[in-house]
């Protein structure tokens, strides 16, 4: 088998075979296919894309370039989340407590953040203690105790991925919907999850921009899913904002905490409801959605998804008394409020751009070597649809610096007023199943 001959093969629109598309990876990832063969092949499927059956063969060959995680030993279905990422996004320390609650046990396998502010782990270790640095039996024996865990990226999983999306990134290949469902899924697989539920950003703030895009990814990582015997649906939902009110480390966990109390943003909250239902639908833990829904609103009126907040952090070495005072959170030294400089409605709060501020304040990652400051953000006091007044605070910046002009300078930039009242988002748009 010679490369060159596939990359015509893909060139000329024709289907590649389980053979084929393992020995490309397998190729790929030795490091007897050279970078600009590759290069070739994925602008092929790049132009010429890919069908249900060949995305399910390159997500498992990438699976199989690498380790992949065994939670047999967790009793119970074990489902993941993703999330395609954005602007305030705290879904995943809501979700995560809030299934656990219900018997749903949540092995969570999550990286640092690069971009506005910092992933999973960067947030949770806003809380005093709190580490991932655990191994893998004690890792299985909190999901068993507790039904949550969260574990840092480790071992050799997917080294295919890492080498190809490497690649895309400097060829032009990102946007092809072969790669990055097989990209994401294969990680999702790898993990060891048993049914996974996948939230799909559109708009503004998200990777997809289009309900059109956003839908054809959503349903080709569902198919790749299926057809490799997990579990999948996905939700489609809105990040034309930002998602809740906080964007910063420290701030969406306290967001978090307010969520999980009954006491959070509407859709922030509606969302992890909605996540929420397809997970514990999925894990057998309830018949229907509304059922699995109508589950999860119980156990944050009775307090039990925020007391397995408490005995989650506690297990991994964080201060459980952050639940009960916020206030032990890490704090800015300045709280400065961005005044309306006009009467209006709010008609646009560009995600992305809103998210860069945050991260010009230190609550993400610029580069790789980047130190997130977990005290700073922003956090909105209006959202798209709200009416504001002259003088009345648009938001709150958290900032360790004194002078900020430049973030105000963006924020002004990147949040309009109108004359007219503009319709609040859809926030959920489609819930897809096969």
């Amino acid at each position: 088998m010679r490369m060159v001959d596939l990359i015509e093969k893909k060139r000329d629109g024709k289907e590649l075979t389980t053979e084929e598309i393992q020995f490309i990876i397998e190729g790929y990832t030795n490091n007897s296919i050279p970078d600009y063969q590759m290069s070739a092949m994925t602008m092929a499927i790049y132009f010429q894309g890919m069908n249900e059956r060949e995305r399910a063969e390159l997500t498992m060959a990438m699976v199989n370039s690498g380790d992949t995680i065994d939670l047999s030993a967790i009793d119970g279905v074990k489902v993941d989340k993703h999330s395609t990422g954005g602007v305030g996004d705290t879904t995943t320390l809501v979700l995560g407590p809030l299934v656990a609650a219900l018997g749903v046990p949540v092995a969570k396998m999550s990286g640092r953040g690069l971009g506005h502010t910092g992933g999973t782990i960067d947030k949770l270790e806003a809380v005093k203690g709190f580490h991932v640095e655990i191994e893998n039996d004690e890792f299985i024996r909190l999901v068993n105790e507790n039904k949550i865990a969260v574990i840092g990226q480790s071992g050799n999983l997917t080294p295919a991925d890492k080498k190809l999306y490497a690649l895309r990134d400097v060829t032009g290949t990102v946007n092809s919907i072969p790669l990055i469902a097989s990209s994401i899924m294969s990680k999702k697989i790898a993990a060891g999850a048993d049914a996974i539920c996948l939230d799909v950003k559109t708009g503004a703030g998200a990777f997809m921009k289009t309900l059109d895009d956003s839908r054809e990814l959503a349903k080709a990582m569902v198919s790749i899913g299926n057809n490799v015997g997990r579990k999948t649906m996905a939700v489609i939902s809105d990040m034309s904002q930002p998602l809740g009110f906080a964007i910063g480390n420290a701030l969406e966990v306290k967001e978090a905490i307010d969520t999980l109390r009954g006491d959070g943003p509407e859709d922030l909250t509606e969302l992890c409801l909605t996540l929420g239902s397809h997970m514990v639908y999925l894990a057998g833990q309830a018949a229907t959605l509304d059922e699995a829904r109508n589950k999860l609103n119980e156990v944050i009126s009775n307090g039990k998804a925020l007391e397995t907040f408490k005995v989650f952090l506690q297990s991994q070495g964080g201060d459980p008394g952050v639940v009960d005072d916020p206030a032990k959170l890490p704090q800015a030294k300045y709280i400065i409020e961005l005044e309306a400089t006009e009467d209006g409605y709010i008609s646009e709060i560009v995600a992305d751009e809103i998210g860069t501020a945050a991260m010009m304040l230190g609550a993400g990652r610029a580069t790789k070597e980047s130190i997130i400051d977990l005290a700073v953000g922003i956090v909105l006091k209006k959202k798209i649809g709200d009416q504001v007044k002259k003088g009345e605070s648009l938001l709150t910046i958290h900032s360790n610096r004194e002078q900020i002009e430049e973030v105000k300078q963006i924020l002004y930039k990147n949040i309009k007023i109108s004359k007219e009242k503009v319709p609040a988002p859809i926030l959920v748009h489609e819930e897809i199943t096969h």
